[in-house]
């Protein structure tokens, strides 16, 4: 098996991804930045989603694993304690992995008429430069509603406990194939009406924003933002491949939602 360590630059992580490679080579582990099997993870959930966009052009090709150096994270099953159990892990691994859902995106230029294509683990977000947004909203090319706001956010279930989380979102199991989106400071008065909750869409449907005004926009994929540039529209739907995680021991998923937000005891 081809493994590689992909830490953030915090000391305590260094440390125990440095502790981490003396035992997978003492183990017989190949090491192997370009084309692993597996990619180790060693941080918390924002490395890991670093990780995921760095091999996101062969993710379905290979598995991850996270090891938190921190608190528990929603994609880390492993702690910094545990290095020894998670090497006898991979030592017996049999190949098993869980997989979510991707976030495609396709986002069309007004100024160019060019596209881009993203793709996200936990979610996209557009919003306007210095006034309220103003986009028409469809769902499954069938109009929906025209939103008024601060923006719009579309999630994947994995990404429901992030910042969809905190603009109201709803949290969504990540064995669900489904999108979110969840309104940002939407304006809801007797001129302006928008739905006001989130929305969940089945995997077969996309989430089409068209912007209504001439004007630059900030679009967000995960952790990555671009320039702001007038944008004609964005298409959002579930992405043909999958994220994978190895299941040497993968934490239940409302557990993790437990521990994190209500202050349940690790267990």
């Amino acid at each position: 098996m081809k493994v590689t360590i992909f830490a953030n630059s915090n000391p305590k992580t260094k440390k125990v991804a440095a502790e981490l490679h003396t035992k997978l080579v003492a183990a017989g582990f190949e090491i192997d930045d370009f084309k692993p099997d597996v990619v180790l993870s060693v941080g918390g959930d924002g490395t890991l989603l670093s990780a995921f966009h760095h091999y996101s052009d062969m993710v379905d090709q290979l598995r991850f694993v996270g090891v938190h150096t921190g608190h528990l994270g929603f994609y880390t099953d492993w702690r910094d304690y545990e290095i020894d159990q998670l090497v006898d892990g991979l030592l017996h691994d049999n190949g098993q992995s869980v997989t979510y859902p991707l976030l495609s995106v396709e986002i069309t230029y007004a100024d160019t008429g060019e596209t881009d294509h993203y793709l996200a683990l936990n979610e996209s977000t557009l919003k306007k430069l210095g006034s309220t947004m103003v986009a028409d909203v469809y769902i499954q090319d069938e109009l929906f509603e025209r939103f008024r706001g601060d923006g719009l956010c579309v999630s994947t279930p994995t990404g429901s406990t992030a910042y969809n989380k905190s603009v109201g979102g709803a949290v969504i199991h990540p064995r669900l194939d489904a999108l979110q989106m969840a309104e940002i400071a939407s304006i809801n008065n007797r001129v302006f009406r928008t739905l006001g909750s989130p929305v969940i869409v089945a995997p077969y449907e996309t989430i089409t924003i068209k912007p209504q005004q001439q004007s630059h926009f900030i679009f967000t994929a995960d952790q990555m933002d671009t320039q702001p540039r007038p944008i004609q529209q964005i298409c959002y739907s579930i992405a043909n491949r999958r994220i994978a995680f190895a299941q040497h021991r993968h934490n239940r998923f409302w557990r993790r939602v437990g521990t994190s937000f209500i202050g349940l005891d690790e267990k």
